[in-house]
């Protein structure tokens, strides 16, 4: 209980923050970043389908090829100080929103490295400062909708960023021993506990509408992305959203999966590429992809030695998996997608961005001709 008024007090003067300066000095950089372009929003249009730190890092790279960027973010999340503001202050969680937003926004170095803080100390300790800038939107405008809107104009962002849903859901799996996980954040360590792989991934509730901006933006899209990101806690949850699957499978732009780089124990251990899009397809009933894009450089030994202690490997394409690949009628994309920074493993968001983008012009060529 002290914790949230804590958080509380902490919200009123984040809002007061925002009203006598950030909205201020970040407009102002805002207006002064839009003026020196044409006001017409310019590429083709991108829908990314995701959540994570994947989706976000590939978004920094994406802003660079088009400015219709439609970020559409699970709000599944309830876990680390998401879930702590989900709970005390019964909100979305805001986590994934804010790094989407971040990798989006035109603003100074030094206001960024505020949002991503995190508190070591005290009642807040692991708590984000961006998280509670979301959390004092929120409580300032009502609505986490318009808070989201709200903090885009702020912060100048390059497209949009939505929640898939404005409902509050949780994440239940399956696994293939028959029990059954509620929440997010405990799926993947169950996983790992029972060394039971997920079956089902369902929503609870299971008939949450999407927001209806979401619908619009896939109809109208140049190209649809999955990923890249968490297979079961990023990027099917915004699948299992009834009318999502509907609206990508009407749509006339080509539906692309990134697939990831590594394996992830607690979710998608030994996993193929096959693997991966087989478990998309169980969970949308229908034949959703049109493309994949691999990573076919193999790492050296020392790059992912640590990844490898923690049950990861890398996810590669074999000859068996292109036959079938190819008898479902996906292309595929195959080229060296890997960036290491900090000794992380890390998608080339600007190279794979390339990839995209390239894409979506061609479709439209062909369509025009």
């Amino acid at each position: 209980m002290k914790t949230i008024f804590i958080i509380i007090g902490i919200l009123g003067w984040i809002s007061l923050f925002i009203s006598l300066y950030l909205y201020k000095k970040i407009t102002k950089n805002r207006n002064q970043i839009l003026g020196s372009k044409n006001t017409e929003k310019e590429g083709p249009k991108v829908v990314v389908i995701g959540g994570g730190t994947g989706q976000s890092i590939f978004l920094r790279g994406l802003k660079h090829y088009t400015q219709n960027i439609t970020a559409i973010v699970t709000v599944a999340d309830d876990g680390g100080g998401s879930g702590v503001l989900r709970e005390d202050l019964g909100m979305l969680p805001p986590g994934d929103i804010r790094n989407c937003l971040l990798a989006l926004a035109n603003i100074e170095p030094t206001m960024n490295e505020v949002m991503q803080y995190r508190f070591t100390d005290g009642n807040l300790k692991g708590q984000s400062f961006g998280n509670l800038f979301i959390a004092a939107m929120n409580g300032l405008y009502g609505n986490f909708e318009t808070a989201v809107y709200k903090m885009s104009e702020v912060f100048a962002i390059t497209g949009r960023v939505l929640p898939v849903t404005l409902e509050d859901v949780n994440l239940i799996a399956k696994l293939k021993n028959g029990n059954i996980i509620k929440g997010e954040s405990r799926i993947p360590v169950e996983v790992r506990s029972q060394k039971s792989n997920i079956d089902k991934l369902t929503l609870d509730p299971m008939d949450v509408t999407p927001l209806e901006e979401v619908i619009t933006s896939i109809y109208n899209a140049d190209i649809i992305v999955m990923g890249p990101g968490s297979l079961y806690t990023s990027i099917i949850p915004n699948l299992l959203v009834k009318g999502v699957v509907k609206a990508i499978k009407k749509s006339n732009a080509p539906k692309v999966y990134i697939s990831n780089i590594m394996t992830q124990p607690g979710e998608t251990g030994n996993y193929n590429v096959l693997d991966h899009v087989n478990a998309i397809n169980k969970h949308t009933n229908k034949e959703l992809i049109d493309y994949v894009i691999v990573n076919n450089e193999i790492l050296p030994e020392d790059v992912f030695e640590k990844y490898k202690k923690d049950g990861a490997e890398q996810v590669l394409l074999d000859e068996l998996q292109n036959k079938e690949l190819d008898d479902m009628g996906i292309k595929i994309i195959e080229d060296n997608l890997v960036e290491v920074k900090k000794n992380y493993i890390r998608h080339d968001a600007k190279h794979i961005a390339d990839i995209i983008v390239n894409l979506a012009l061609s479709h439209n060529y062909d369509n025009d001709k």
